[in-house]
């Protein structure tokens, strides 16, 4: 089917007060298997490349996403692509004709006024051309390599009155909001401020996003979910899942040589925690 758009899927998922979910791909391996965890748990969902995926592609964006728009449009359930986790201008600029109808800029880590003068250039260039806008507000912390920041430091958490100012001054679509999760968790101990989130509701009419979603527990999936989280961002947990069953297969077959026999078993488990998470998202709390 053709590409869905992301802003349609997450404004049906916060009007039904439900969440979408949204997958950072680095191979066509991992693009296979979010269409297949999505097929099998028969919901729409995100395809998303982030900077420093197209960084560790030599920098070249269109490779991989023409590969997920190729897969995209023979997909079975709706299937939207995102350009996540933008500082670049330049990369910003690529994504209306690469198939992306939705890109993250990230400019949090500017000082505020800062990060709002950038994103405001960002979403009128963006809305411009068609394009739904993502911005983050808060520290959530984790990229690059760095070492993970304390997600319960003083000023790491995304203040109400902020967000509402700069949402407004932006004209952002959708808010990613640092309320305790940290990207690149391998353990699922995150503990989010959901009290913190139902304030950032409260305020917001845009809707909200969860980044390092990995590293939280399934009831805090679905708590935050049933307090306005309406897109839910995961990456790590998928390459979790292939590099353990790569390690399990090639620990039994040491004489493996074909990369076909492990790479269909580390797909095949990202698969499974695909349609795994998407189904814990589609919990109602009783």
């Amino acid at each position: 089917m053709p590409l869905a758009s992301t802003g349609e899927l997450v404004t049906r998922a916060a009007e039904a007060r439900s969440a979408v979910a949204a997958f950072n791909v680095i191979t066509l391996e991992h693009i296979e298997a979010v269409i297949s965890g999505a097929e099998s748990a028969d919901a729409p969902v995100v395809l998303q490349v982030s900077e420093n995926a197209v960084k560790f592609r030599y920098g070249r964006l269109l490779p991989l996403a023409r590969a997920a728009v190729a897969a995209a449009e023979r997909a079975a359930v709706p299937v939207a692509l995102h350009l996540d986790h933008v500082q670049s201008d330049d990369l910003l600029r690529q994504a209306a004709g690469a198939g992306f109808s939705s890109v993250m800029y990230d400019a949090a880590r500017l000082p505020y006024a800062d990060n709002l003068a950038a994103t405001r250039a960002a979403v009128d260039w963006a809305h411009a051309r068609g394009l739904w806008i993502e911005a983050e507000l808060g520290q959530v912390g984790g990229k690059d390599g760095r070492p993970a920041l304390d997600a319960h430091a003083p000023g790491a958490r995304t203040d109400p009155d902020q967000a509402r100012d700069f949402v407004t001054r932006t004209g952002a679509d959708a808010l990613a909001v640092a309320i305790g999760s940290v990207h690149a968790m391998t353990t699922r101990s995150a503990t989010l401020d959901h009290g913190l989130l139902g304030r950032l509701s409260a305020v917001l009419a845009v809707p909200l996003v969860l980044h390092g979603s990995s590293g939280v527990p399934d009831d805090g999936l679905v708590a935050a979910v049933a307090r306005g989280i309406a897109k839910v961002n995961v990456g790590t947990a998928l390459n979790a899942a292939m590099t353990g069953a790569i390690r399990e297969f090639l620990a039994a077959h040491p004489e493996a040589v074909d990369s076909r026999k492990y790479l269909s078993v580390g797909r095949e488990a990202m698969a499974r925690e695909v349609a795994r998470i998407i189904r814990v998202l589609s919990r109602i709390p009783g």
